[in-house]
């Protein structure tokens, strides 16, 4: 097996100076960096992991654990932050929680048995016991999309998230700008944070229009297809049904339009529609649909980016950044003018 010290004697520099490359522990010089990684190709040495992780404790891995990598968000937010952390050297593992505090504590106990050097976490709506065990452990982590009411400043975690509130009111005076006064919302799982902030957007943004809230017209849609395409139904059903909806991610926006489908409903010609997320096909539907588009590649970047400066700066104080959804109005909110 090629060593360190035989890529240091091709490249005619130090066993430290290739550990730092190979590493990424301290920046070295351009043109040094150049001949160093010239020597690996040239020598086909391999970085031992293996021996690293027992010497350190730590491996050059990242955790991702993450609910739904079915839905289309998240999927584009993995994508994301695994190019970051390639770029810089590290590989992902990913644990699917399924939203679920039990499958949650399991996933992320599978990836601290990994030892790996940081731990990016969606949290469920009960992610205590989960972070505790990341904590006694010391592990970098950076939480995402879901941002807690308030950090803890004794332990190593950021946050990063968009901001939920003042973007559902956004939505929802988008609406009602369009004459609509009876405007439903499909909500995310309950005791998510994300569904938390958006139900107290769309309550915000009634009141800034001037409208009385139904909870009639709030559902929750458990931020899966399929309650939502119930949740259609019931508020179809009810004897002064709404004339716009919103959904609150886009699984959710799927379930509501088979619903609709389903009772013969047409969008925005029977019912307004607007949903909080953007997908790749959102402009490709008959109508457009008007959605509340999250800046999800930035999202992910900014998660790795906020775990590799918390990984080579472990004194810095626990950070919360929040990014700014953008509203795009196509052609599904209809009109009632």
């Amino acid at each position: 097996m090629v060593t360190m010290s035989e890529v240091a004697r091709v490249a005619g520099v130090s066993q430290s100076t290739v550990s730092h490359v190979v590493n990424k522990t301290r920046r070295i010089a351009p043109e040094t960096e150049k001949a160093v990684k010239a020597a690996i190709e040239a020598t086909g040495y391999v970085n031992d992991g293996i021996a690293k992780s027992l010497r350190t404790g730590k491996t050059n891995s990242i955790g991702l654990a993450i609910s739904a990598m079915s839905n289309p968000y998240f999927g584009e937010v993995v994508h994301s932050i695994e190019k970051h952390l390639s770029d810089l050297g590290y590989s992902l593992v990913l644990a699917d929680t399924h939203d679920d505090p039990e499958r949650e504590l399991r996933a992320v106990r599978d990836l601290l048995a990994q030892r790996p050097a940081g731990i990016i976490l969606a949290p469920s709506a009960d992610p205590h016991e989960a972070l505790r065990q990341i904590s006694r452990r010391g592990i970098a982590t950076v939480l995402l999309d879901r941002v807690p009411e308030q950090l803890d400043p004794t332990q190593p975690i950021d946050a990063v998230g968009v901001e939920n509130t003042e973007a559902m009111s956004q939505l929802v005076q988008h609406l009602a700008g369009r004459g609509h006064r009876r405007i439903a919302l499909i909500s995310g799982r309950s005791g998510l944070r994300t569904s938390i902030e958006r139900t107290e957007g769309y309550l915000l943004g009634l009141e800034r229009s001037g409208i009385q809230p139904d909870e009639d017209l709030i559902r929750d849609g458990h931020s899966e297809a399929g309650p939502a395409a119930q949740a259609i139904k019931e508020l179809l059903a009810l004897p002064s049904p709404p004339t716009a909806l919103i959904t609150a991610n886009n699984q959710m926006t799927i379930g509501a339009m088979r619903g609709l489908r389903e009772l013969g409903l047409r969008v925005p010609a029977d019912i307004g529609l607007a949903a909080f997320d953007d997908f790749e096909w959102a402009d490709l539907f008959d109508p457009r649909l008007t959605v509340m588009a999250q800046p999800v590649e930035e999202l992910g970047t900014l998660a790795a980016e906020m775990l590799i400066q918390r990984l080579e700066h472990p004194e810095l104080k626990p950070r919360e950044v929040r990014l700014a959804p953008r509203l795009i109005v196509r052609d599904s909110g209809g009109s009632r003018n």
